[in-house]
């Protein structure tokens, strides 16, 4: 279970914003990859913090709307599937976290980051399976999951015969059998090889209309 260790060890150093960043969607064939920043405020501590994959998805809502609420600060960003395909997976998960970070409403003065390293001037700790060991990244995990499953459900309306709502874009076996029959859609990760394999199909869906959802457009700018 994630504790509060890595925040003490902070602020016995002298800071004071210790944003917690974690990404979701990673391993997903379709769409963009999420991430959170999250500065807790020390005074209105969250019960039930964990690694989002631990939680279902009824007490990841709450609690994402019990972080909202007592954060300091926190920010959802992402790097949708063309910087995907363009950068790869890893540097458009660290994109994603770096935006959030960017997009904080009140600065932070360090980091505590789920696996990777950003490049950020911030000093910051890379923590290995950091949403189940640090209060911070856990709560970033849950927001982050949390905006990228509304935003599949989203999307499903718009591509209703990948099951979007429920496999959230990953490779489940009804996935990959709607991608053999359908093809990809534009917004398919081509960079992930079920995608470029199926992409030898004709798509029905050759036209991209937008963003289903207005915020996603926001989500996406370039910083």
């Amino acid at each position: 279970m994630p504790t509060s260790r890595h925040e003490r060890v902070f602020r016995r150093a002298g800071y004071r914003a210790i944003a917690g960043l974690d990404e979701a969607g990673r391993g997903a064939l379709f769409g963009p990859v999420f991430a959170a920043a999250v500065i807790l405020d020390p005074e209105k501590p969250i019960r039930g913090l964990d690694d989002s994959k631990q939680l279902t998805p009824e007490r990841r809502e709450i609690l994402a709307h019990r972080i909202r609420e007592r954060a300091q600060a926190w920010a959802v960003a992402a790097a949708d599937a063309f910087e995907i395909d363009h950068w790869n997976i890893l540097q458009a998960a660290r994109l994603a976290m770096r935006r959030a970070v960017e997009q904080l409403p009140v600065p932070c003065d360090c980091l505590l980051v789920d696996a990777v390293r950003l490049d950020l001037a911030l000093p910051q700790k890379a923590l290995i399976h950091g949403d189940a060991l640090c209060f911070s990244i856990a709560a970033a995990s849950i927001l982050a999951k949390v905006a990228r499953d509304s935003a599949l459900v989203a999307w499903d309306a718009v591509f209703p015969h990948y099951g979007f709502k429920d496999n959230k874009g990953y490779g489940t076996s009804e996935h990959l059998a709607a991608l053999e029959q359908n093809g990809p859609t534009a917004l398919h990760r081509f960079s992930f090889e079920p995608v470029r394999i199926a992409s030898r199909h004709q798509s029905r869906y050759e036209a991209w209309t937008g963003y289903p959802i207005p915020q996603q457009g926001e989500l996406f700018a370039c910083p």
